[in-house]
């Protein structure tokens, strides 16, 4: 309990809060807005969607296919030389994010296929009758029906990317999974340990209570 307090004290749990904050947000906002393209052209051009290409529709199905069942810790390891290509570095905290995000958009692209085809395809041919074009159908018709589906996804994904940033501390990265790890487990200190996974355990109910009013609102309308 001691050591608990002195890690209060020297700002060592704000910071890995801090850093598990930085790697979500960074992974949601990056991975987020991938995520949402490639899930939109995976429903559009699939067969019968508004823009339909199947050699399009089967190399997103395949990429999203190959990369998503990846378990994250492998993952981290093998992009480590497209890392050092893009981003300078394999290790630290920019290849947490960066792991992070591209773990997230293939997930997340998926996430809102599944969603976006939930939307009655009558809205979309009463909204192509009346002469919208493909593009606006999309940002006008497509997207904004589906989005209670979608807020559900993305806080579904939100969870997600936050268990995946306790994977951080074996590229050199922080968080509070690293944290709980270095401080609490292997220094057999369960206090240390409990404090993080409840801290963990709020952030994820403030979450996914969030997104689900959003999300009750919207369906709602």
């Amino acid at each position: 309990m001691e050591q608990l307090f002195a890690l209060f004290e020297s700002g060592k749990f704000l910071e890995a809060t801090f850093q598990t904050l930085l790697y979500v947000l960074v992974a949601m906002g990056l991975g987020g807005g991938i995520g949402l393209i490639l899930g939109v052209c995976l429903t559009v051009t699939r067969q019968g969607g508004i823009l339909p290409s199947p050699p399009t529709y089967w190399v997103l199905n395949f990429l999203v296919n190959f990369f998503r069942p990846i378990p994250f810790v492998l993952l981290i390891f093998a992009l480590q030389p497209l890392a050092r290509a893009v981003i300078g570095t394999g290790i630290g905290d920019p290849m947490a994010m960066f792991a992070l995000a591209f773990a997230a958009s293939f997930g997340i692209a998926r996430l809102v296929e599944q969603n976006l085809l939930t939307v009655s395809p009558g809205v979309i041919e009463a909204a192509r009758a009346m002469g919208a074009g493909p593009l606006r159908t999309i940002l006008t018709v497509l997207i904004p029906e589906g989005l209670g589906p979608l807020v559900l996804g993305y806080t579904f994904a939100f969870i997600a990317v936050v268990d995946m940033t306790a994977m951080a501390g074996i590229i050199g990265g922080g968080g509070l999974g690293n944290f709980a790890m270095q401080y609490g487990f292997r220094q057999f200190n369960p206090w240390v340990t409990w404090s993080a996974v409840l801290l963990i355990i709020v952030i994820v109910q403030l979450v996914q209570v969030l997104g689900n009013a959003i999300a009750r609102k919207l369906l709602r309308r």
